[in-house]
C-alpha cells in the first residue's frame, strides 16, 4: 500500500494538481506523522499546525477555482519546512539557542517568500544547532536531531532537523542552508540528495548579511528531481545581494532530464585537515562511486592538490568571526552553549587586519586553484570522513576537543564554501550496519546543471528511492 509520504515531491504536486489528493489531506497526513514521530526524531523545533491547515485550505480553494491546473504554481499544497536559521514572519525563531526562545519572526527571508509564491505549505521550523555553527544538531531548545537510520546517531548539522524530517517521512522536501557543509553533511548521514548551490544563486536577504559568502540556502530531498524543482523555485537573485551567480540557461528540472554526456571527473580522498583519517566505509563509498562513474562512460582521474591544510586556520578565523554576527545581549551570554561562547571569544579576539588578511590569503589560494579545478566537469570526494556519529560524540566534549572532532569528521565540505562552487551529496552507498555513506560531487562555478544531470544519471543507474529506514513505515 502506498502512503502519501511515500510519494516524491514531484509526484505529490502532480497528485494535488490532478485532484487525486487534496492539499488538506496532505497537510493532515504530515502533521499526524510529525505529532507521532517527531519526539523520537527531533526534526522540528516548532510545528505550525494551524498555519499549515489554513494554507492548505487556501491551496485547495485555489485548486478548485483554477481553469487550467497547468497554470498553478509548482509546489501548490506541498509541505516544505523552513530551517530555524531562516526567518518567517509571525513564526517563532530560536536560532537553536536559549537566548532567542521568545523571538518571533518579523519578516520573511527571501527564500521563504519564494517558496510561498510557489504554493508550498509551512508545517513548521526544523531544528538547527546554536546559530548553525556545529556539524551536529544538539541544542538547548529541542531534542537532538537523529538520523532515522539509527536513532542513537546524529542527523548531522546544521540542517539536521531538515534532513531528519525528509528522511523520516515528516516532510517531502526541505529548505536547508550550508556554510561549511550544513546541507551535505546531514544529507550524507540521512541518505538524501542535497545541493549547496553556487555562491549568489539563492538570496540570503533581506535580514541575514552575506558578508563572507560562505553560506548558501539550498534544497534537501529524496530524489534529484525533487531537489532540482526546489532549486528552480529558490534560485532568484534579489536587490541588495552582495554576490551574483553566473546566469543559468533553462531550468534545473530540465537538467535532471538531460543526459550529461561524457564528463571528465577528478577525484580525491585526501582531506585538507591535517591528521584526518578517512574511515574504510567512506573509502568504500568513494571507490564504489568512482567505478560507477567509469562504468557510465566518464573519464575519472586523480585531482592534483589545489587547496591544502594552510586553508584550515584561515577558515577557522572566518568561522569565529561569523559566530559573533548574531547579536546577544551581555546579560544573556551565559545562556549560550560552551562551543558557541568559545567560538565567539575567538571571533572577538580577531582584529580587522587579521580578518582582511585571511580574506586576502583565501583569494590568493583560489586564484591558483581555479585554473586547475576548471579543467574538470566535476570533482568527486567522500562527503564525510566517518559514518554517522553517535549522539553526544561532539556535544559532550570541551569546546576545543569538540571543534577538533568536527574538523576530523568533515574535512571535505568547507573548501567549496570557501570557493563558492556548487556541491552535492549523492546517497549511493550504505555500509554493513545499514547506515548511509554519501559521496560529494563539486562543480564549476555556475555548474549546478551539470551536477544535477550527472546525479540524475547516477540515480537512474543505482536508484535509492526505495531505501527507507525502519521508522518510515510506522
Amino acid at each position: 500500500m502506498t502512503h502519501t509520504h511515500d510519494l516524491s515531491a514531484m509526484r505529490l504536486a502532480a497528485a494535488i494538481r490532478s485532484r487525486e489528493l487534496s492539499p488538506v489531506e496532505v497537510a493532515d497526513h504530515y502533521l499526524e506523522r510529525i505529532e507521532r514521530l517527531n519526539p523520537r526524531l527531533g526534526a522540528y523545533v516548532t510545528v505550525t499546525a494551524d498555519r499549515a491547515r489554513e494554507e492548505a485550505e487556501r491551496a485547495e480553494k485555489r485548486l478548485m477555482e483554477a481553469a487550467d491546473p497547468a497554470d498553478l504554481p509548482p509546489l501548490l499544497g506541498v509541505p516544505v519546512p523552513i530551517k530555524d536559521l531562516n526567518m518567517v514572519d509571525g513564526v517563532r525563531m530560536t536560532f537553536g539557542s536559549e537566548v532567542f526562545t521568545d523571538l518571533s519572526g518579523f519578516a520573511d527571508d527571501n527564500v521563504v517568500l519564494l517558496l510561498r509564491e510557489a504554493g508550498s505549505v509551512l508545517p513548521g521550523k526544523t531544528s538547527t544547532p546554536e546559530f548553525g555553527l556545529p556539524c551536529y544538531t544538539e541544542n538547548a531548545v529541542a531534542p537532538p536531531a537523529r538520523t532515522p537510520w539509527d536513532l542513537t546517531r546524529s542527523a548531522g548539522g546544521s540542517s539536521g532537523g531538515a534532513a531528519a524530517a525528509v528522511a523520516g517521512g515528516l516532510a517531502p522536501v526541505a529548505q536547508g542552508s550550508d556554510g561549511g557543509g550544513s546541507i551535505r553533511i546531514p544529507s550524507s548521514v540521512c541518505g538524501l540528495f542535497g545541493i549547496k548551490p553556487t555562491r549568489g544563486r539563492i538570496s540570503q536577504g533581506p535580514i541575514v548579511p552575506d558578508l563572507f559568502g560562505l553560506s548558501a540556502n539550498g534544497p534537501i530531498a529524496r530524489t534529484v528531481r525533487d531537489a532540482a524543482l526546489l532549486l528552480d523555485v529558490m534560485a532568484r537573485p534579489m536587490p541588495g545581494d552582495l554576490y551574483l551567480a553566473p546566469p543559468r540557461e533553462g531550468s534545473y528540472l530540465d537538467a535532471a532530464e538531460r543526459p550529461p554526456g561524457r564528463l571528465r571527473i577528478a577525484r580525491s580522498r585526501e582531506p585538507v585537515v591535517p591528521d584526518a583519517e578517512v574511515h574504510p566505509d567512506c573509502v568504500a563509498a568513494y571507490e564504489d562511486a568512482s567505478l560507477l562513474l567509469e562504468e557510465l562512460g566518464h573519464e575519472v582521474v586523480e585531482l592534483p592538490q589545489v587547496l591544502g591544510p594552510d586553508l584550515v586556520p584561515i577558515f577557522e578565523t572566518l568561522w569565529g568571526v561569523m559566530a559573533t554576527l548574531t547579536p546577544v545581549e551581555p546579560e544573556r551570554e551565559h545562556l549560550l552553549q560552551p562551543l558557541t561562547r568559545w567560538l565567539r571569544e575567538r571571533g572577538h579576539a580577531t582584529s580587522a587586519p587579521e580578518l582582511f588578511g585571511a580574506h586576502a590569503m583565501l583569494q590568493a589560494a583560489l586564484r591558483s586553484a581555479f585554473p586547475v579545478m576548471n579543467e574538470f566537469d566535476a570533482i568527486l570526494h567522500p562527503t564525510l570522513a566517518q559514518p554517522p556519529a553517535p549522539i553526544g560524540y561532539f556535544h559532550g566534549q570541551e569546546p576545543e576537543e569538540n571543534f577538533a572532532r568536527q574538523k576530523h569528521f568533515t574535512p571535505f565540505c568547507a573548501p567549496y564554501n570557501v570557493s563558492g562552487q556548487p556541491a552535492v551529496n549523492v546517497p549511493l552507498y550504505w555500509n554493513a550496519d545499514g547506515l548511509p555513506i554519501g559521496v560529494m560531487l563539486a562543480g564549476r562555478l555556475g555548474g549546478e546543471d551539470t551536477l544535477i544531470s550527472l546525479s540524475a544519471q547516477l540515480e537512474e543507474a543505482r536508484p535509492w528511492i526505495d531505501r527507507k529506514p525502519p521508522i518510515w513505515n510506522e
